[in-house]
């Protein structure tokens, strides 16, 4: 029974204050679309795709041996790090001044990936224009598959596919409607505990069930709260009703 009267209080604490939660809701929302779609600007991500693989033979043969694709394999840790080192990054720098990157900012932006027992390294770059984040890529990839054979001594390193500058891709970010579902659970939750923070501190006696619940004592009477408009509207029926009474006495 008194799980019952604290779910109904529970109730009764929102209903009290739904337009509450309902502003804090539609306010949070409303702002998070504006901003996500108005204010922040698109990122797009532009990648390439190289594979590690066995070195060809004088024939142009490539020669396919498991312990061969083990050994490319592990070699994609050591690779990623040598990508993000000043080695390669120095000369993609000086090569392409357009870029307007130094070295240390292309390792700072440079995003390496690859999948598990798989031979493929996937190079990656974010930018406001993806026409500059498909060039740098392509630049980086470049520059990494001319330098191996000299930094490795072997040449094992295969360009899959370049980034297309020519292409249109949808933004990575910002991601307007994550964005606001996101925002719309966390306004909710700050939204009700904001009314039962509100309903903790709020020690008024407003109706008769707060009378009986905190007091626990029956209510007797009630007087109501009275405006201006009442009164007046009392006094002119207190009137009214004693030109009656001098009317049926004649």
């Amino acid at each position: 029974m008194s799980r019952e009267l604290d779910l109904k209080m529970l109730t009764g604490i929102l209903r009290k204050r739904i337009w509450l939660i309902v502003l804090i809701v539609v306010l949070s929302c409303t702002a998070t679309g504006i901003i996500s779609y108005v204010f922040i600007k698109p990122t797009y991500q532009a990648s390439t795709k190289l594979i590690i693989n066995s070195s060809a033979d004088q024939t142009g043969l490539v020669k396919l041996d498991l312990n061969a694709v083990n050994t490319n394999i592990s070699l994609i840790n050591t690779y990623k790090e040598i990508i993000k080192t000043p080695a390669i990054m120095d000369i993609v720098s000086k090569e392409h001044p357009d870029f307007g990157m130094t070295s240390d900012q292309l390792i700072d932006n440079i995003r390496l990936s690859s999948v598990n027992e798989t031979q493929v390294l996937t190079i990656s770059i974010q930018d406001p224009s993806y026409e500059k984040a498909s060039k740098i890529v392509n630049a980086v990839s470049q520059v990494f598959k001319s330098q191996i054979p000299r930094i490795m001594k072997v040449d094992n390193v295969i360009l899959l596919n370049q980034a297309d500058s020519a292409k249109l891709p949808k933004p990575v970010k910002p991601n307007p409607n994550l964005n606001i579902a996101l925002c719309f659970l966390v306004s909710i939750m700050l939204s009700i505990g904001s009314v039962f923070l509100l309903e903790y501190f709020d020690d008024s006696i407003k109706t008769e069930a707060d009378v009986e619940r905190y007091l626990g004592l029956p209510t007797l009477a009630m007087v109501t709260q009275m405006g201006e408009g009442d009164l007046k509207r009392h006094g002119e029926n207190m009137s009214s009703r004693g030109k009656v009474g001098e009317l049926s006495n004649v």
